[in-house]
């Protein structure tokens, strides 16, 4: 934990971010021959373990639809969230899971530090924190989405007189007894906000841009991550991973449906200062909008690398930036799942390792190579 380690200034690897895909990197690299420190060295700029989880909202529970796949070795620690306590807050169990875990295999995660730009040195890169400089030859980006939301424009916005928050905002339904809500988005957030809702707003109105379909086709994840392969590969912008799978048909989702509650409406064509304006004219009252629109990748503190292709995405193959080849993104793209995080720690590792290796620095850490990665 940060209260046990050093922020050194100079690495062979940075790993930017501590949520599934970070940890996996790290666990991955250690495997490897790395070593905490002189090796690699993790910066989080969360306050606590968990990555983006340990700020999600107190009645959100691992189910169905809000799933965390194990670490790499986490069954050694004797840990699954297959088998997590289903009554407890998702958020208190993978805090709690990743603080065992880091501190089980001496991952040694310096927190909290913000990470504030990334720039080409001539042997690797400066790594600007609040903490100071760090030099590295490697940099793995593991920085999530969670710190940019998206929402997106509408004429009126900035006029409506109610509540507007964005996901990470949400804390409790009960911040919305008796007001009239709009949720908008199509994913597993906004379902699950409007279930919440359910019997304690006044009201809930449900807008998404496409048509919902509750589907249970176990192949739509392979297509969605397949789908944003190929964006990220041509330097597109991503697809959302739902906009691929549909939301999934568990019980739950498809009475609250037969009864009304998830049944969604187009988007609305304007918003005023106390509800929205339908296409056909007519008016929908509303006393708070809470945004469920997705988010994307952050990647800000990488623009000093001018990795944008024109047509607005950043290009990468198998995790590994195709403008930058010493700068990896783990969990990018079709790695976005935590399943899908996972992977990319493997795959991202080799690669990181077989970069140290065709150029290693003098005396920096043990020959690479000596032990296998444990699959």
């Amino acid at each position: 934990m940060s209260d046990t380690v050093e922020f050194v200034e100079e690495t062979r690897v940075v790993v930017v971010g501590a949520g599934q895909a970070g940890l996996s990197v790290a666990w991955h690299l250690r495997r490897l021959g790395l070593r905490p420190g002189t090796g690699f060295l993790v910066l989080d700029r969360g306050p606590d373990t968990g990555g983006a989880w340990q700020f999600r909202w107190e009645s959100l529970r691992l189910d169905d639809a809000h799933r965390v796949h194990d670490l790499p070795g986490m069954r050694e620690l004797g840990l699954s969230f297959a088998i997590a306590d289903p009554e407890r807050a998702a958020r208190d169990v993978v805090r709690d899971y990743y603080e065992r875990y880091e501190r089980w295999f001496g991952l040694n995660v310096v927190r909290p530090v913000e990470v504030t730009a990334v720039r080409r040195e001539r042997d690797g890169f400066l790594v600007t924190t609040d903490k100071g400089d760090v030099a590295a030859r490697v940099v793995v980006n593991a920085s999530g989405t969670w710190a940019r939301p998206f929402r997106p424009y509408f004429a009126g916005a900035a006029d409506f007189r109610g509540v507007q928050i964005s996901t990470p905002e949400y804390r409790s339904a009960r911040d919305f007894v008796g007001k009239r809500v709009l949720v908008v988005g199509g994913g597993t957030s906004a379902v699950g906000f409007l279930r919440e809702l359910e019997g304690v707003a006044a009201g809930t109105v449900w807008v998404t841009r496409r048509p919902v379909e509750f589907v249970d086709d176990p192949r739509g994840g392979v297509r969605a991550v397949r789908a944003a392969d190929e964006a990220a590969r041509a330097g597109r912008p991503l697809p959302s991973i739902i906009s691929g799978t549909g939301l999934p048909a568990t019980p739950e989702n498809l009475a609250a449906r037969d009864r009304g509650l998830l049944v969604a409406r187009p988007v609305f064509s304007a918003i005023e200062p106390d509800g929205v304006r339908w296409a056909d004219g007519s008016f929908e009252p509303v006393d708070a909008i809470i945004w469920a629109t997705g988010f994307r990748a952050e990647l800000t503190h990488l623009a000093p690398l001018r990795l944008r292709e024109p047509g607005g995405g950043v290009r990468v193959e198998d995790g590994r930036s195709a403008r930058e080849p010493r700068l990896f993104l783990a969990g990018f793209g079709p790695q976005a799942s935590t399943i899908g995080a996972n992977r990319a720690g493997r795959t991202v590792a080799r690669q990181v390792v077989a970069e140290l290796r065709s150029a290693p620095p003098a005396g920096a850490d043990r020959p690479l190579g000596t032990q296998r990665v444990q699959e």
